[in-house]
């Protein structure tokens, strides 16, 4: 009784004494990025492509820290091409995010653990191309509240 008695006072003071350990959140948009006006509209596009398909999997609205994921679905025999990955924000004269994306980008999509932005609606657009040179696109609009 004295050993367990020891044993969960000692377990206590390691518990007390550990740091925690929290992910640094990726900062995918900065405070005064999202106060830039409202990028131009391009026209849509209509053409029908088979290019790779592009999707945001997590979800459209969020809150505080979230996690960030965009889903890569290359047509047939095609691989998607790392290199040609593209993520604008559309605010000011477009707002170029794939750098701070790199490390998150793999050939099954973008997965970053925990990114932060700052409240409000953050439209972006993530193209992408595969190894026969089509291309995918797909528009979203964040919120975080």
């Amino acid at each position: 009784m004295l050993v367990r008695s020891l044993a969960a006072a000692v377990l206590a003071v390691l518990l007390v004494g550990a740091p925690t350990v929290h992910a640094q959140a990726l900062q995918l948009i900065s405070a005064d990025e999202a106060k830039l006006p409202a990028a131009a509209a391009k026209p849509p596009s209509r053409a029908i492509t088979r290019g790779p398909g592009v999707k945001l999997t997590s979800p459209e609205s969020v809150s505080g820290q979230f996690p960030f994921k965009i889903a890569f679905e290359p047509r047939g025999e095609s691989k998607v091409d790392l290199a040609s990955v593209k993520v604008e924000y559309l605010k000011g004269n477009g707002v170029d995010l794939t750098e701070r994306l790199k490390g998150g980008i793999k050939p099954g999509g973008i997965e970053i653990p925990t990114a932060a932005a700052p409240a409000g609606e953050h439209p972006i657009r993530v193209t992408v191309r595969d190894s026969e040179g089509r291309v995918g696109t797909t528009e979203f609009k964040l919120t975080v509240k």
